[in-house]
């Protein structure tokens, strides 16, 4: 972690950890908080329109008119996803981005599909540390129902994440991945 970096979201965004005694870690749980508070509205809205607004008041950042996102869709701070336009999420989505997740331009995301960025070191001691890497989905990739992608991966562009896969490692543009842990199934052009 660079504790030469200004603040703490900076510092999550830089990767690495995060300490539980962090000095700055109240500003942390308050975007938590935040994020918490407009989670229940968000999930029962009823037009993309609200949705759009609401996640676009989560991230800190406006979600396009392009985009769709369909509810449920959970996140434990927000703050740190960016998204493209013309991008469709589907149902029941979990970003989990204390280390930050941009997808880019016109990628789809099936139902179901988690987008981790946040691990915990191995060591009991320093269990309740955060380890923070960035997820990257590149621009018109397709990650399939289900599938999860782990901290500090990149899908390349025009990718495509098979249903139920587990991406542990960066997926090659033009490059079908499936299966636990995925593994190359097709390179295309």
């Amino acid at each position: 972690m660079n504790n030469d970096l200004p603040d703490i979201f900076a510092r999550m965004l830089a990767g690495g950890t995060i300490r539980i005694d962090d000095p700055e870690i109240s500003k942390m749980w308050d975007v938590v908080n935040h994020t918490l508070k407009l989670s229940p509205e968000l999930n029962t809205s009823t037009d993309t329109e609200k949705i759009r607004k609401l996640l676009s008041e989560i991230t800190g950042c406006e979600i396009d008119k392009s985009t769709t996102i369909f509810i449920p869709f959970y996140t434990n701070f927000g703050r740190h996803i960016r998204i493209g336009k013309n991008v469709f999420i589907n149902h029941a989505c979990t970003f989990l981005d204390l280390g930050g997740i941009t997808i880019e331009d016109d990628v789809q995301i099936g139902p179901k599909v988690n987008i981790i960025t946040e691990n915990h070191p191995v060591d009991p001691s320093q269990r309740k540390m955060l380890n923070l890497k960035s997820v990257l989905v590149k621009r018109n990739a397709w990650i399939g129902a289900a599938a999860t992608i782990l901290p500090g991966v990149t899908v390349g562009e025009n990718a495509i994440v098979a249903a139920g896969a587990v991406v542990h490692r960066d997926v090659a543009a033009n490059t079908i991945v499936g299966g636990i842990p995925a593994r190359t199934i097709k390179v295309f052009d």
